[in-house]
């Protein structure tokens, strides 16, 4: 785990030996768990450290994360970004949003193991848990690694941000036909592109871009859509 460290220092992040201790914990029940379901086609040490652990906090980077604030992380999978970001920022609120039962049982092993506070699990698709009101327009920040287009993520993201809050994308890369088709969708749910950053994994070539969306208004209550819905363009 000193690689972590050397990594994230690299990015204005430096982890105390509790947080390295924490990772290398959350790796350890992470390989256990993959080894009964299907959680991580990355199990590697040292692609785990990059690819899951370095990459869920290169976010810090660009955004003051040091506060108070509520934060989803939709389409969770193995708890990435969200873990990681309570390590590090312990005064950071997270729910963990996923739709399998079973990946929310690792999750919540985990944060029993770890010992973390204010971070909790819910079993819920993100079109559902948009409209529900104990979710929807709650949150100061939601955030997704989960993959699909931008403008899918953003019917899936953005109902549950407040105005004047922001939905991160995590993205392999930023083309320009996603982000044009992004841009509308994103516009039509009350948010607007702020800015994109591209950047890559400090001592890697592994590469990312960081597309912050701003809530400027409330969303349309017919948004998000039925499930499967927000697959087909926004009208």
């Amino acid at each position: 785990m000193d690689r972590l460290n050397s990594i994230t220092k690299q990015f204005g992040l430096e982890l105390s030996d509790k947080q390295i201790e924490q990772f290398s914990k959350y790796y350890d029940i992470l390989v256990e768990w993959n080894k009964v379901m299907n959680l991580t086609a990355i199990t590697e040490k040292e692609d785990v450290i990059i690819k899951h652990f370095a990459d869920s906090l290169l976010f810090s980077k660009y955004k003051d994360l040091h506060e108070n604030i509520d934060v989803i992380d939709v389409g969770t999978g193995a708890g990435f970004p969200g873990i990681p970001l309570k390590i590090a920022f312990p005064e950071l609120n997270i729910t963990l949003m996923d739709s399998l039962n079973k990946r929310l049982k690792f999750l919540d092993e985990v944060i029993d193991e770890l010992g973390l506070q204010d971070i909790h699990t819910v079993h819920s698709r993100a079109e559902d848990g948009g409209r529900d009101e104990m979710h929807r327009e709650k949150y100061d920040l939601a955030v997704s690694r989960a993959v699909a287009n931008l403008a899918t993520l953003s019917e899936w993201c953005i109902p549950f941000v407040k105005p004047g809050g922001y939905f991160v994308s995590y993205k392999s890369n930023a083309l320009p036909e996603e982000m044009r088709d992004g841009k509308k969708a994103i516009r039509i749910l009350g948010g607007q592109v702020e800015n994109i950053f591209n950047t890559n994994i400090p001592e890697t070539n592994n590469q990312r871009s960081f597309v912050f969306v701003k809530k400027i208004a409330h969303t349309d209550n017919k948004y998000p859509r039925k499930a499967g819905a927000a697959k087909k363009p926004i009208a």
